[in-house]
């Protein structure tokens, strides 16, 4: 007889599996591992006539800027309208939320927990409502875009959650603008950086 503690070993095809295929191809706990490290999908926000001020695509599933901007039109036809603050569109989930003029979105895969996905949200806009003193509104946005940006990558690096405390966000980012490690310089960088990846189309 089996000691206790060996039981949750998890080698398939060995014994205590209920199914009668245990030792087939997948043991199922594989199953529970299928979300990666990349959480998120993207990050964006439109303006109410849902043009780009703000995105960040964390893996390939949109690899070109023609392929975002196809699908962030889509999504927006879909939400502009609705009060839900959730929708399933094209095998993704996608929580987001109106401000005046802007609509913010963050995007998971199907499989991710829309609550998760909400307190990135829910940080995303708490933060910007700081940085952008109150006015989350188009015009306040475009003047403060460096802050915007900053405020995305300390909630998100590389599709990877960091932090859902707007609280750590704001601290995170004063101290990287107030720091000696953030001069005027460097945030150039950000955004010159930032306007490669995304091209917005804003100031065309």
């Amino acid at each position: 007889m089996q000691r206790p503690e060996a039981w949750p070993r998890p080698h398939p095809g060995e014994g205590a599996g209920p199914a009668p295929g245990a030792g087939a191809a997948e043991p199922p706990g594989l199953r529970l591992q299928e979300p990666s490290l990349y959480t998120i999908k993207a990050v964006f926000i439109l303006d109410n006539d849902g043009h780009r001020l703000l995105a960040k695509y964390y893996d390939d599933t949109f690899p070109s800027i023609k392929e975002q901007k196809a699908f962030e039109k889509n999504v927006f036809i879909k939400t502009n309208r609705t009060d839900s603050e959730i929708a399933f569109f094209g095998g993704m989930t996608i929580v987001y939320k109106s401000s005046i003029d802007l609509f913010l979105y963050v995007v998971g895969s199907s499989q991710e927990n829309e609550l998760m996905l909400m307190s990135v949200l829910t940080c995303l806009f708490d933060s910007l409502n700081h940085v952008l003193r109150r006015n989350i509104e188009k015009r306040s946005l475009v003047e403060n875009m460096d802050g915007a940006f900053l405020v995305v990558d300390e909630i998100v690096d590389g599709g990877v959650i960091l932090e859902n405390d707007p609280q750590q966000v704001i601290q995170k980012v004063n101290f990287r603008v107030d720091d000696s490690g953030l001069s005027e310089q460097s945030v150039a960088q950000v955004l010159q950086s930032a306007k490669e990846q995304i091209k917005w189309s804003l100031l065309k």
